[in-house]
């Protein structure tokens, strides 16, 4: 069940920011990716190990390397002016560190900032933020 506070404009605009994000990562564009990231945006890929800056955006070069594909299903969007939470059922199909298939999924718990620009960037993207980590 999707939850929206405010369907009006902006609300509209996060959804569309996830499903570029999905795009993006399917193609493997790790700079269009990492490009919807404010640039300080904290990520918890691997539960209890945020990244930031540097090692943020090589974590996206190389986890894009493996060409995973990625399913989303939005649970709750609650927009306010600028800033945006969603909570986002994903899947995601790749491989493990040995070549073998691989099925992660999660519920993940988003945050993003509306920029001067009108552009939606993550400010924490934790996919596992229903683990308690």
């Amino acid at each position: 069940m999707t939850v929206a506070v405010d369907m009006g404009e902006r609300a509209r605009e996060v959804v569309a920011h996830t499903e570029h994000y999905v795009r993006a990562f399917n193609d493997g564009d790790a700079a269009l990716v990492n490009s919807m990231y404010t640039p300080e945006a904290v990520a918890v890929w691997e539960p209890g190990q945020p990244l930031t800056g540097q090692a943020r955006a090589d974590y996206v070069i190389e986890y894009l390397s493996r060409r995973p594909k990625i399913h989303t299903t939005t649970r709750q969007s609650y927009v306010t002016t600028d800033t945006a939470l969603l909570i986002v059922d994903w899947a995601i199909a790749t491989t493990d560190d040995t070549g073998a298939p691989e099925l992660l999924t999660g519920v993940g718990v988003d945050v993003l900032r509306r920029g001067d620009d009108g552009h939606w960037r993550y400010a924490v993207d934790d996919p596992y933020g229903d683990s308690g980590e």
